[in-house]
C-alpha cells in the first residue's frame, strides 16, 4: 500500500491564523520560512503537542486528529519521532539509557549495542549529555528516535544553535542517518540551504499561509512570487513596467530587459539570482555597464555591488586575491525570474 501523510489544519494564534493543507508521499519534506512564521507550531500539531482548532491529520489508514468527528490521539500513539532543537536528553541518564528508552521495558540488549554501533557511539555508552558535543548529543537523540521505529520524524530547526564548521558536519552525519529511513521526515528551517539540501518538496510559509510548495528544485528555480524568490535566496528583486510581450523595464535598477517567456499582466516583479550575471560586450543583449561598482573579497567569492544596487556574486580560488570587474556584464533572458507581488 502507498505511504501518505495529510496535514489540514487551522489554528488561531497571537500574529495570525495558520494554514495548512499538504500531503506527503514519500522522502523528506521541508517548511521554509521566516521565524515565528508557523513552521514549529505545524509540526507541534502532527506530534499531538499542540492541538489545531480545526482540520484532520492522518497517516494511511491511522487519523491522528479530525476536529469533526472528535478524534485526537496523544502523542504517543502517533508513532512520530520529534527531534527538538536543544535534543531534550535526558541529562541524568547515561547514551545507552537515553537511547534505551525508546526500546521500551524489556529490550533486547544486543538491538541496543546495534543501535549505538549504527549510529556511531561506541565508547560514548556511559558517558552523559553534559559530556558529549553537539554532534554527538544529536545522535544519540536520533538513536533514541530511531529505537521505537516511528513511521514520522519531526526536525524542528536541528542546526539553528551550531557554529559553521559542526553545522556542516551534522549535516553530512544527519543525511547518512535518515538515508535508509522507510517514513517520513518533515524538516522545519529558515535555511535555504538546508532545506535545498535534505528535502525532495518543500513548503514555504509565510505568516502562517502556504505560499508556495511542490519539488523542491521545481521551487527555487521557479519560485513565481517575490516573498518566495526573496525566502530561496534570489538578491536581486525589482518591480517592472512590462515594455512588450519580452521586454521590461526595471524600476529599481533602471535597466530595460529581455526575457525569455512570454510576459503576463500579473508579472509585478523579476529577481536575478548573484551568481547569473557574466562578462559581456558593450552591444550584447541585457548587457550593462560596471561604472561606480565595489568589490568585496570573500573566501571563495567576489561580492560586486554596482551602482544601480545589482549585487553580482564571481567564484573564485581561496589563492585568489586580484579581480578586475569587466566594464560590463550581462544577464541571459532565461535567468530573468517572473514574478507576481
Amino acid at each position: 500500500m502507498a505511504k501518505l501523510l495529510k496535514v489540514n489544519i487551522q489554528k488561531e494564534l497571537k500574529e495570525f491564523d495558520l494554514d495548512v493543507d499538504f500531503e506527503l508521499k514519500k522522502g523528506c519534506l521541508g517548511i521554509l520560512g521566516p521565524s515565528g512564521c508557523g513552521k514549529s507550531m505545524t509540526l507541534k500539531s502532527i506530534a499531538g503537542i499542540v492541538n489545531p482548532d480545526n482540520g484532520f491529520i492522518s497517516l494511511n489508514d491511522t487519523v491522528y486528529f479530525d476536529s469533526i468527528n472528535k478524534t485526537n490521539l496523544k502523542p504517543q500513539k502517533r508513532n512520530v519521532g520529534y527531534l527538538f532543537q536543544n535534543y531534550a536528553l535526558f541529562p541524568n541518564m547515561t547514551v545507552e539509557e537515553n537511547v534505551a528508552i525508546g526500546l521500551g521495558k524489556g529490550y533486547d540488549k544486543n538491538h541496543l549495542s546495534e543501535i549505538i554501533k549504527r549510529y556511531h557511539l561506541n565508547g560514548l555508552e556511559k558517558r552523559y549529555p553534559r559530556e558529549l558535543s553537539g554532534g554527538q548529543q544529536q545522535r544519540v537523540a536520533l538513536a533514541r528516535i530511531m529505537a521505537y521505529g516511528p513511521d514520522v520524524i519531526l526536525l524542528d530547526e536541528p542546526f539553528s544553535a551550531m557554529d559553521t564548521f559542526l553545522k556542516e558536519q551534522l549535516r553530512l552525519e544527519l543525511v547518512n542517518s535518515l538515508r535508509d529511513f522507510d517514513g517520513f521526515s518533515i524538516m522545519v528551517t529558515h535555511n535555504r540551504d538546508e532545506a535545498f539540501q535534505f528535502c525532495d518538496e518543500l513548503i514555504i510559509l509565510d505568516k502562517g499561509k502556504v505560499i508556495a510548495k511542490g519539488d523542491t528544485h521545481e521551487v527555487f528555480e521557479n519560485p513565481r512570487k517575490v516573498q518566495v524568490a526573496r525566502l530561496t535566496g534570489c538578491k536581486n528583486i525589482s518591480r517592472i513596467e512590462i515594455i512588450d510581450d519580452y521586454h521590461v523595464k526595471s524600476l529599481d535598477w533602471g535597466l530595460e530587459l529581455e526575457v525569455s517567456k512570454k510576459l503576463s499582466p500579473n508579472i509585478t516583479h523579476i529577481g536575478i539570482r548573484a551568481h547569473d550575471f557574466s562578462s559581456a560586450k558593450e552591444d550584447d543583449l541585457n548587457a550593462f555597464d560596471t561604472l561606480g561598482s565595489s568589490k568585496i573579497e570573500m573566501p571563495f567569492e567576489w561580492e560586486i555591488t554596482l551602482a544601480n544596487g545589482l549585487w553580482w556574486k564571481y567564484d573564485k580560488q581561496i589563492h585568489e586575491h586580484e579581480f578586475l570587474v569587466p566594464d560590463y556584464i550581462k544577464i541571459n533572458p532565461k535567468n530573468i525570474i517572473l514574478l507576481e507581488e
